[in-house]
């Protein structure tokens, strides 16, 4: 009989205990800074109706949602003949529900539906896994965490400058140099009005938004493969070449070159006011005006972001921007929103490879009991109850097995401390503890132990 070997779906993963630590420190790190600014978590579900998701990410996020299928006979009352039927059409006729794609959109859609619980401006932070069928590759999974902060009623560009702040002191603590990538959605429309053609802001921006990805020859086939004349490209040559200059001269020049687009100019007007904010803040990462970045969801409609490690292979490990129309869609009008989101496996990966993990993260374990069974036993319980009411992580090895087995286990696991509770301890009413690294040990009360291991 072959036995087959269980696996998981890929794109996913299992994590060890030490991958554990290690997120759990990210999250930790995040969630402490979301906190200082005032943050308040929400949770929403893993699936959202489909129709809450679709439209909502432009045609290429569209066909990455994960689409779940109805209950029972899914087939019943749908016409699989059809040839006209589109692969979308198809999908909503038998699938009510998908997992969502990210953590804004089910944000507008809880913005919407607890409108009168909230107070406005709203500020909310979330930590949750999102999916995408995306094809896997180093950094980018099927399954991963996202760990958001938004303020959503507030138009102000103080929202953006405090994204920014968060940002940065996130990264600081990490010890990962970081560049924080800015632009406005509204300058890249008025590069779309330039080159006479503001009909294709859309697929303007898809492409756009790859630059980075595969270079400035291919961005341009996109653009006519979308629609956008040779002609009309032509005229961005201005753009590309704009290496080199300060994030001034890219405002003056892009106030001359969008000198006709009334949207354009609002667009460096909010960059120049969000930059002004930042000046007050002791910002210690670089800001980095760049005109092609163009994230490419569709609901963004001001000021965009995105963070890049200057010494790690690596794309972007977090982004954002404003959005003012997410919650009309859902009905609430007048509600415009700014967020901003780290990818928690992207970190994972930046901080792995630069080593920049504590190292005092992986080893939670303080001591561990030798296990000497019957009354010896009884006696290190009561000890390691003491040990855990003083804040300490400790353990009892549960069988009365070998020293030598429990020492092993002990060294295997990390732990650093060994305690021996056995017939001389007890009838002294002490402890012998071992430091596993110097190989020393010595005898001592519980109130000597416990301020031992609390100082080390």
């Amino acid at each position: 009989m072959n036995i087959v070997k269980p696996s998981i779906p890929k794109g996913t993963r299992d994590f060890t205990p030490t991958e554990m630590m290690r997120r759990n420190y990210i999250f930790d790190t995040i969630r402490t800074v979301f906190h200082r600014h005032a943050y308040l978590p929400i949770e929403t579900p893993s699936m959202e109706n489909l129709s809450i998701l679709m439209g909502k990410y432009g045609e290429e996020g569209d066909r990455l949602i994960f689409k779940v299928l109805n209950s029972g006979d899914f087939t019943k009352g749908v016409d699989f003949n059809d040839t006209e039927k589109s692969v979308n059409k198809l999908a909503t006729e038998i699938c009510e529900k998908g997992l969502r794609y990210d953590l804004t959109v089910p944000f507008a859609r809880f913005v919407v539906q607890h409108q009168n619980e909230l107070t406005f401006p709203f500020k909310r932070y979330q930590m949750q896994p999102v999916w995408r069928a995306d094809r896997p590759q180093k950094g980018r999974y099927r399954e991963f965490y996202q760990c958001d902060a938004d303020i959503i009623g507030s138009k102000s560009l103080l929202n953006e400058a405090e994204l920014i702040e968060i940002t940065d002191e996130i990264f600081t603590k990490f010890g990962i140099r970081v560049i924080i990538k800015v632009n406005n959605r509204k300058i890249l429309s008025g590069m779309a009005e330039m080159i006479g053609a503001p009909e294709k802001m859309v697929d303007f921006c898809t492409a756009m938004d790859k630059l980075d990805k595969i270079g400035r020859e291919n961005v341009c086939c996109e653009m006519v493969e979308r629609g956008i004349s040779a002609d009309a490209i032509a005229k961005l040559d201005c753009i590309f070449n704009m290496t080199g200059m300060s994030t001034e001269e890219k405002l003056d020049t892009l106030s001359k070159l969008l000198a006709n687009s009334e949207t354009g100019l609002e667009g460096i007007r909010e960059v120049r006011e969000m930059l002004e904010y930042t000046k007050s803040m002791d910002i210690k990462n670089e800001i980095e005006l760049d005109i092609t970045l163009a994230r490419g969801l569709n609901y963004y409609t001001g000021a965009i972001f995105e963070v890049k490690a200057k010494d790690a292979a690596m794309g972007s490990i977090s982004g954002g921007g404003r959005y003012d129309n997410l919650t009309g869609i859902f009905g609430l009008k007048n509600m415009s929103g700014v967020g901003i989101s780290y990818g928690a496996e992207r970190v994972y990966d930046v901080l792995n490879e630069l080593n920049l993990f504590p190292d005092n993260i992986l080893n939670p374990v303080k001591a561990l009991f030798i296990n000497f069974g019957g009354e010896d036993e009884r006696y290190a319980l009561a000890a390691l109850r003491e040990l855990r009411k003083a804040g300490l992580s400790a353990e009892i090895y549960p069988d009365n097995a070998k020293i030598g087995k429990q020492m092993t286990y002990a060294n295997n696991k990390g732990i650093p401390f060994v305690i021996m509770a056995g017939e001389n301890e007890r009838n002294n009413k002490t402890l012998t503890i071992k430091d596993m690294a110097s190989g020393t040990q010595e005898e001592l009360s519980l109130e000597e132990a416990l301020a031992k291991l609390t100082s080390c």
